[in-house]
């Protein structure tokens, strides 16, 4: 299970990992958070358009899904918009998913994983991966998920207990990463395609999030259905921006894989790890 924060997120964080798995037989859920509409229109394509976002969104994670070929849920809460500044400066749409009580969240997430019984779910960190508001409510409420959905005691009417064995958090916008594509992509004489957002993170005293990494998967025949599910997302890409700008082969020869952060386990495992069900294999297989 990949708890998400909008309708978009699942196919541009950990998305090739989604597609390997579904392949591969596994049973595979997205959740959105939210249905992503007050997200902004950033194709250049259709900013001229008159367009329901709020049905365009939810039609383009259908299309998403079906790429991927994974299940998909909404969680039902509304989009509380980007924010600039510190988070004590924001003023949050009344009503959105940043602004309610994040235990009526919890217990609606805890209602889908007593439902779908993950083994695994996936999420993001403390910081949200960015700062956005629903990006680091959906932290919290996933956490809290995580450590509700066993205990009988907390939300007796949402389901039969379940344990989730592993959580992760996505390890996605990694520097490393991108430096090593970059120089990759230079080194053929063509224009580096994160130079900008390199240098702007150098300009920073940010950390990157993958020297946190602890497992890495190997996606390296999934990076076309990942790519096509970011693409079916079209208010939100342009289909000539630099995230399709990096052949695949280049991609392939320096970094094959999605990277995560271990951040729970009930079972136990060794990392670095190559397998988001490391560890969980062994014990169903006993």
């Amino acid at each position: 299970m990949a708890v998400h924060a909008h309708p978009d997120d699942e196919s541009s964080k950990g998305a090739a990992t989604l597609a390997k798995y579904s392949a591969e037989g596994l049973g595979v859920m997205v959740v959105s958070c939210t249905g992503g509409e007050r997200g902004d229109v950033l194709n250049p394509r259709l900013q001229d358009k008159s367009i329901d976002v709020t049905a365009l969104r939810r039609q383009e994670m259908a299309n998403a899904a079906a790429i991927l070929g994974v299940a998909h849920e909404w969680l039902g809460y509304e989009d509380s918009g980007y924010h600039e500044g510190e988070p004590d400066t924001w003023e949050l749409p009344p009503g959105s998913f940043a602004d309610l009580d994040p235990e009526i969240e919890i217990e609606a997430l805890v209602r889908l994983v007593r439902t779908f019984k993950p083994h695994v779910m996936t999420t993001y960190d403390e910081n949200g991966g960015y700062p956005h508001p629903d990006h680091i409510r959906c932290h919290v409420v996933s956490m809290g998920a995580f450590e509700a959905a066993g205990d009988p005691t907390r939300f007796p009417d949402a389901g039969e207990p379940w344990q989730v064995s592993k959580l992760y958090y996505n390890v996605g916008f990694s520097m490393k990463r991108m430096i090593a594509i970059n120089d990759a992509v230079v080194a053929t004489g063509a224009e580096g395609p994160f130079q900008e957002w390199i240098e702007r993170f150098q300009g920073t005293e940010r950390t990157d999030p993958f020297d946190r990494a602890t497992t890495h998967i190997d996606v390296v025949d999934y990076f076309q259905a990942r790519d096509d599910a970011l693409k079916a997302h079209e208010t939100q890409i342009d289909p000539d921006a630099h995230w399709f700008a990096v052949p695949h082969e280049i991609e392939a020869a320096v970094w094959r894989t999605d990277d995560y952060e271990l951040a729970r386990s009930n079972v136990e495992t060794e990392t670095p790890e190559t397998d988001l069900f490391a560890g969980v294999r062994e014990r169903l297989a006993v």
